[in-house]
């Protein structure tokens, strides 16, 4: 028999969420098409859910995570900073050790 730990992390700042998967797939969206509206079609999400993903973000943030444009006639955009894209890599780089931590537990059940 094979056994799977499942997990899901998630970093808050005073009871906000400030990463989690979701957030991060929204900030890498928004870096691969340059707009929030592009993102939150991407992710089959509202514009209104991910702004609200996005402004919750950047208020536990201590530093902006984005620049944004205001849209109109010649479209709006948004861009992460150098501090989105180190919280980006940061957040995959604390995942991908949390799930080869957890690999390593399951040996434990494993081995019973």
């Amino acid at each position: 028999m094979s056994y799977k730990i499942k997990s899901r992390i998630w970093i808050e700042s005073e009871d906000n969420v400030l990463l989690g998967e979701g957030r991060v797939h929204l900030l890498k969206a928004i870096d691969e098409t340059g707009s929030l509206s592009k993102a939150a079609k991407s992710l089959n999400i509202s514009y209104k859910k991910a702004w609200q993903l996005l402004d919750s973000v950047n208020k536990s943030a201590k530093k902006p995570v984005t620049i944004n444009s205001i849209g109109g006639k010649g479209g709006g955009g948004a861009q992460l900073t150098k501090y989105g894209k180190s919280l980006i890599k940061a957040f995959d780089e604390i995942n991908k050790n949390c799930w080869a931590f957890l690999d390593e537990q399951l040996s434990k059940i494993e081995q019973l």
